[in-house]
């Protein structure tokens, strides 16, 4: 935790950007199992890294996945599970998703278009929420900003919920994120990065500077 805010570092693919995640404070450290992402490490990359890999919470990032692909990576010891969804996925699902790994341990991440909220069904299966930038061909990992105001209208109503803000966060625009969506909890990915898959600790150090320099992380 960096002065009151949790920090998921995302997209590492090594154990030396892992480290350096470790170093800069970050609470979860993000390992991409989607097949279509450019930063993906498969699940055997991941139990190769896994035993030497820093003492902090891991995530599983996918995508709608199939029973055995989710089961896999609860066998591989991952302790949270970030999975993104269009919103029309069937609430069964959903709650399958939950039943397997834990309303608890699942971060649940829809891909919301302009003027959609995360669906009730949604909001009753899991503790913790993931809202990204909306790109209607990607599901994450667009590396703009997303809507603050929705994030923070949606934090506001559900406040016994956790919200994580994600979208193009990097240490120039960080606190200006803090500050409008008052969120306590921030993904990073591409903002700290030289290129994809491959993190820049000069990024990581700088970003860390910004969050310990805003007011609202300080609060």
């Amino acid at each position: 935790m960096v002065h009151g805010i949790r920090l998921k570092i995302c997209g590492l693919t090594s154990l030396v950007d892992a480290g350096a995640a470790d170093a800069a404070g970050a609470d979860y450290l993000g390992f991409n199992l989607y097949p279509e992402s450019p930063r993906r490490v498969t699940l055997d990359q991941y139990r190769a890294m896994a035993p030497r890999l820093p003492d902090r919470k891991k995530v599983a990032v996918m995508v709608e996945p199939a029973d055995a692909e989710l089961a896999a990576a609860v066998q591989a010891g991952f302790d949270c599970f970030q999975l993104h969804f269009r919103p029309e996925a069937p609430a069964e699902r959903l709650a399958a998703w939950a039943g397997a790994v834990g309303r608890d341990r699942l971060w649940l991440a829809p891909r919301l278009p302009p003027g959609a909220d995360v669906p009730a069904a949604a909001l009753a299966l899991a503790d913790t929420f993931l809202l990204d930038a909306f790109d209607g061909k990607r599901f994450g990992g667009v590396g703009r900003p997303g809507d603050w105001a929705k994030f923070r209208r949606h934090r506001e109503a559900h406040p016994e919920k956790n919200w994580i803000l994600a979208g193009g966060l990097a240490p120039e625009n960080v606190a200006a994120a803090l500050a409008a969506t008052e969120a306590r909890w921030i993904d990073v990915n591409s903002g700290v990065e030289r290129a994809p898959g491959v993190k820049d600790s000069g990024k990581i150090t700088a970003l860390v500077a910004a969050l310990r320099g805003s007011p609202r992380a300080r609060a």
